[in-house]
């Protein structure tokens, strides 16, 4: 059997936005086998994960409807990918062999450890596990009682509109400005609708105890907090690092601008779990489902044997709800810094409601017809150090 038939084993880490697109868009070329290797039977969407809390929305949908034909779906962790062997470790004993792998095990949620309190009494957000307990212990609470939500970005702007629209009594602690990477515009009108709401916005503030049933402030100030959810940002698994594999200081794989590692061509990353040349993109499904394609892309040219092509990709401003009838869409330039133009209200509800359906539809789409993603290109990334030259392994 010569080289150009021999079949391949691709394993995808992750089912997320990336995960799931690389996996449909790798069966452009024949003879590839795919195993998508996820820790839960069905996809999250992720971007809608503080309605789920707020009990205004589901975020799961059956696998069935997503994959394309032919891809095998193992429910599983992976634990460590053992580049010597070319096996991914599972949590359950298992290995599966891989000719080539894409790494994107995605975000999650990321508590201070300099918090005293916040891991034993705040609720994260990121992910589907935790919200599904927060929206328990929401149920749990009288209509009145005092909620804290600790980060001013989207996440947390987000939480505490759904929640502040049912009626809750929500205190948004920011720790610096509302959504800094928006313009002065867009921050103003996010503020306003938060505060006609019933929100109480602390800028300047920030979190320095979690107690039960209360927040502490740096300026010494308490604050009843019957439950506090924590929204301040986003880590990444340990995967990679587990597998001794490089990463930057959050964790992210470091890779080229082919998005293939810089410790063994094959493997290739893609979305939140990604710092191609040291430089990641913005955190969110806007990027991880291009990335995701274009790592499915990079593995099928080293199947070929041709050089991959680098990344190109363009970030062009950012959706958040404000409730169920409300939203605004912050326009930015290709390299995602804001320009000082927004789209606010019911146009913008309707805006990020498209967004969120977008990035399903897309994923259906290339499980349909392998190849059909386009993205925006032409953005730019901060420069920042690059990483160590890559090692190329033999094929």
């Amino acid at each position: 059997m010569t080289e150009h038939n021999t079949r391949r084993k691709v394993v995808v880490v992750g089912g997320g936005y990336a995960g799931t697109l690389a996996a449909n868009h790798l069966r452009m070329r024949a003879g590839v086998d795919i195993t998508l290797v996820n820790p839960r039977p069905d996809f999250v969407e992720r971007v809608r994960l503080h309605q789920f809390v707020a009990g205004t929305g589901e975020v799961t949908i059956d696998y069935g409807n997503l994959l394309g034909e032919g891809i095998r779906l193992v429910v599983d962790s992976a634990t460590r990918i053992d580049t010597a062997a070319r096996a991914v470790r599972l949590a359950s004993g298992r290995a599966l062999d891989y000719d080539h792998v894409i790494y994107a095990v995605g975000s999650i949620a990321a508590i201070p450890s300099s918090v005293p309190g916040a891991a034993e009494f705040a609720f994260p957000v990121a992910e589907f596990e935790s919200a599904r307990r927060l929206r328990a212990r929401l149920v749990e609470l009288p209509a009145d009682a005092p909620v804290t939500v600790v980060g001013g970005g989207l996440t947390g702007v987000e939480t505490a509109a759904e929640l502040a629209e049912q009626g809750r009594a929500v205190t948004l602690v920011c720790g610096g400005r509302l959504v800094s990477s928006w313009s002065a515009r867009g921050r103003r009108y996010a503020a306003r609708w938060l505060i006609r709401h019933g929100v109480t916005v602390l800028e300047a503030d920030v979190v320095a105890k979690v107690r039960p049933d209360a927040i502490v402030l740096d300026v010494g100030t308490v604050r009843p907090s019957a439950l506090t959810i924590w929204a301040t940002g986003f880590g990444v698994p340990g995967l990679a690092a587990a597998s001794g594999l490089r990463t930057d200081t959050l964790g992210r794989l470091l890779t080229d601008e082919t998005l293939t590692s810089v410790d063994d061509d094959r493997v290739v990353a893609a979305g939140d779990a990604v710092a191609p040349s040291g430089r990641p993109l913005r955190m969110s499904c806007q990027a991880a489902g291009p990335l995701g394609a274009q790592a499915a892309n990079t593995v099928l040219s080293h199947i070929a044997g041709v050089e991959p092509a680098v990344i190109n990709q363009a970030l062009t401003g950012s959706c958040v709800s404000l409730g169920r009838h409300a939203a605004m869409r912050q326009l930015a330039r290709r390299d995602d810094t804001a320009v000082n133009l927004y789209v606010g209200g019911r146009l913008g509800a309707a805006f990020k409601e498209l967004t969120c359906k977008v990035a399903v539809s897309r994923i259906r789409r290339e499980a349909n017809r392998p190849g059909s993603t386009v993205w925006v290109k032409g953005g730019r990334r901060p420069e920042q150090p690059a990483p160590a030259a890559r090692v190329v392994t033999s094929r």
